[in-house]
């Protein structure tokens, strides 16, 4: 049995822009708008983190046509560095960064599920088990439920797969454009309008910040960075991509460039209808505004001031929609990883085998089982935190990985070259360098425990490997 090349260049986009847009945009330009204080700088940060995304994208499309096999990202540090590097990925992928993802994606599909069925909210605490605070809520159940029936979808093919990916992701993109269209159109030339555009590149921050104004930057960036991640994914499925060398650059570059624009529409929607500055506790959502907004709920926030007492209704549907589309992606993608490093025998045995579908179930059902524990933990919101300077740093090493199979290995055909190289390809390195050596110093606890989930894979790589030879 083996891999069946149906992916298109536009199922293959859906899964890049599937898989980026989740939940983050409709929340996490509060949390900027905190941390810099003026409309014009929270719109360079969602600038910034795409113009670094696409740069990423450009230069993965020469490793995607040298290496179009299952595994992506993980196949590409394995060749450029040793299989102890693409281990390390590959662990801090299925531990953290992917499974966590999916986890943290599911319980945002779940709370707000939950304005419609309020039994699958996080309020409603099924089991309290009393020690150290660990409860098990409708939402988590939900949330597990959702994960196991999309894994389910999966195990069936990969058609079925990618017509729900085509789909979700479709709607969503529509519905996102919709929506901030309308905050353009209700909001041009409101108050809110005229406030903002009056203090555009002033700071609105009653807490102004003592860190050099690129530190700054790189600070603000972790959430929009957040948002923008799991572009990479379709790298992942490479080996059910047809004409893969030519497809996947395409739909890299394609998608990152369709999320950066719909991200950068949505937050000038956001910036027509609500002020950057507002009071936290403010009685309605425009005396709160953007940085303040409830829970950071943003997106929430915008559609109250645009469609009234509707606004929470739709923004909980298109949040749905846009959670369940993600997830879809995540779970399609992340399973091939584990797959190729099964084959590598450096993961389970089992996640090497493919079903009658041709798709690896076994790979399916164990990130599945991780992620679920990761919904039942309650802490893979902290573990997010942690893994997104260890995910920079992985960006960071496989675009330098470019540069030493073009000196190790400078006969290997490449179909695609990186853009720019090596200009491009060195300006993604030293932005993502600066903004980790910012985390390091003035976020310590985003970035050293993201490198110790990183470092706990050396002993299993140890031991993983002897069992091999």
């Amino acid at each position: 049995m083996s891999f069946r090349r149906s992916l298109g260049l536009f199922d293959s986009t859906m899964v890049v822009a599937g898989s980026m847009i989740g939940s983050g945009i409709f929340i996490v330009s509060a949390d900027i708008a905190r941390q810099v204080g003026s409309p014009l700088m929270v719109l360079l940060i969602w600038a910034l983190t795409g113009v670094l995304t696409i740069i990423a994208a450009l230069s993965y499309g020469e490793l995607a046509g040298l290496f179009p096999q299952a595994g992506g990202q993980y196949v590409y540090l394995r060749e450029s560095f040793g299989r102890p590097a693409g281990f390390l990925y590959g662990w801090t992928l299925f531990t953290v960064i992917q499974t966590g993802t999916i986890a943290a994606v599911a319980m945002a599909f779940a709370k707000y599920t939950s304005v419609f069925v309020p039994s699958v909210g996080e309020t409603n605490v099924l089991i309290n088990l009393g020690v150290w605070d660990l409860r098990i809520t409708g939402a988590q159940v939900f949330a597990i439920a959702s994960i196991l029936v999309l894994t389910a979808i999966n195990t069936r093919g990969l058609n079925l797969g990618k017509l729900i990916q085509n789909t979700f992701t479709s709607t969503k993109i529509i519905s996102v454009v919709a929506i901030a269209l309308s905050g353009l159109i209700i909001g041009w030339g409101s108050g809110a309008f005229d406030v903002n555009l009056g203090n555009i590149a002033a700071s609105q921050s009653s807490t102004p910040s003592t860190m050099p104004w690129l530190a700054m930057v790189a600070v603000a960036m972790v959430g929009s960075v957040f948002s923008s991640d799991a572009w990479n994914n379709i790298t992942f499925a490479a080996a059910e991509v047809k004409e893969p060398e030519r497809t996947i650059p395409r739909a890299l570059v394609g998608g990152v460039l369709l999320v950066t624009a719909l991200y950068m529409l949505t937050n000038l929607a956001y910036l027509c209808v609500l002020p950057l500055g507002g009071t936290e506790g403010g009685a309605t959502a425009m005396e709160r505004g953007i940085a303040y907004a409830t829970n950071d709920r943003v997106g929430a926030a915008a559609a109250e001031v645009m469609f009234g007492s509707l606004g929470a209704g739709i923004m909980a549907a298109l949040i749905m929609v846009s959670t369940f589309g993600c997830n879809n992606g995540l779970i399609l993608s992340g399973a091939r990883a584990y797959y190729a490093m099964a084959s590598d025998k450096l993961f389970f045995r089992g996640a090497a085998t493919l079903n009658a579908n041709g798709v690896p179930q076994r790979s399916l059902w164990m990130q599945a089982a991780w992620a679920s524990v990761l919904c039942l933990s309650g802490r893979y919101g902290d573990l997010l935190d942690y893994v997104v300077f260890a995910v920079l740093l992985f960006y960071v090493l496989t675009i330098l990985g470019i540069m030493r199979l073009r000196t190790t290995q400078p006969d290997l055909p490449r179909p695609i070259k990186a853009v720019g190289y090596p200009a491009l390809p060195l300006l993604y390195i030293v932005i993502a360098l600066g903004i980790c050596i910012s985390l390091l110093i003035y976020k310590p606890n985003y970035s050293w425990p993201g490198l110790i989930i990183v470092a706990t894979g050396v002993p299993v790589y140890l031991w993983w490997n002897r069992r091999a030879a």
